[in-house]
């Protein structure tokens, strides 16, 4: 049975937590490398549809190959990501990594990476698919089949998951009935990790954010060129600095896709960003796990949400 999904418009309300971040940080910064090509829809795959999320819309029919699709969500796979992990490397940040299973099956190198760098998982489905289009049964037989390949190929589970788009009714009751989920990512409605209630207690939610997301090069309003993403970024992280100061410690999170985010000019913004948090003191990279267990080990007094 699924448990009814209520909506808290109060959270924290005025009274936020003083948060302090390792090494007495204001703001934490969470970089999510997206990693997802090899695993959205294409009729070689079977589908019935092309996916629509490499660099333009080629309005080609359902029914035949997409090939320009098909190559822009190659450059992820072959170019975009490397360029990205030599910035990470070069820079010395800690990341999550949000990745299909079957995309990480595919380019088995990103995993290694991974392993080498000791780069958390934020698991992604098994493939690049909206939850919400399936059946409880199939979703939950998806998740534990993602498990599963995430083990293969990585040697290890996700601890935290992230659906495409957004999750459907069924997604936490399943992940939490999965039993190895130590938080949930699919909800951008707060600053700060909380509590959420659960049909068995609670789970933590670390919150993502659709606002720092290079997918902003393909909507609109959107980003028009490099340099828009980097300022909005970077105003956000001072902002929030800022405000830290009187009101405690914040989280922002920052996404950047492979094939979007790993071309030569838009990886100048992830460059500058980077650049601009390495000369704050006060703001630090976290792994999205990390974030998690600091939260817990030291904010678990915190009130379960939504309070009524």
């Amino acid at each position: 049975m699924t448990t009814p999904i209520g909506r808290d418009f109060i959270g924290y309300g005025s009274k936020a937590p003083h948060v302090v971040w390792p090494g007495g940080a204001r703001v934490a910064v969470n970089l999510v490398l997206v990693y997802e090509e090899g695993s959205e829809y294409s009729v070689l795959e079977g589908d019935d549809r092309n996916d629509g999320w490499g660099e333009y819309n080629t309005n080609v029919p359902p029914h035949i190959r997409d090939l320009g699709s098909e190559t822009h969500f190659e450059y992820g796979s072959r170019a975009g990501v490397w360029r990205l992990t030599r910035l990470i490397d070069q820079y010395h940040v800690p990341v999550t990594v949000s990745a299909t299973a079957q995309a990480l099956q595919r380019n088995p190198e990103v995993a290694s990476w991974m392993r080498q760098h000791d780069h958390d998982l934020l698991g992604h489905g098994l493939r690049w698919t909206e939850l919400y289009t399936l059946s409880r049964d199939e979703e939950r037989r998806q998740l534990n089949e993602a498990v599963a390949l995430y083990r293969k190929v990585l040697g290890e589970r996700p601890l935290g998951w992230n659906s495409r788009s957004f999750p459907s009714v069924n997604t936490f009751d399943l992940i939490e009935e999965e039993g190895g989920f130590l938080y949930n990512s699919d909800p951008c409605n707060d600053d700060l990790p909380y509590f959420q209630k659960t049909a068995a207690g609670q789970m933590l939610v670390v919150p993502y954010s659709k606002t720092y997301n290079d997918s902003r090069f393909l909507v609109a309003p959107g980003y028009g060129n490099p340099k828009d993403f980097a300022a909005d970024v970077c105003a956000g992280i001072d902002f929030l600095e800022e405000e830290s100061r009187d009101h405690g410690g914040r989280m922002l999170t920052v996404a950047v896709h492979a094939r979007w985010t790993g071309q030569a000019n838009r990886a100048s913004a992830l460059k500058d960003m980077l650049k601009h948090v390495a000369a704050k003191p006060s703001v630090i990279f976290m792994r999205r796990l990390d974030i998690a267990r600091h939260f817990i080990a030291n904010y678990s007094h915190l009130p379960t949400l939504p309070l009524a």
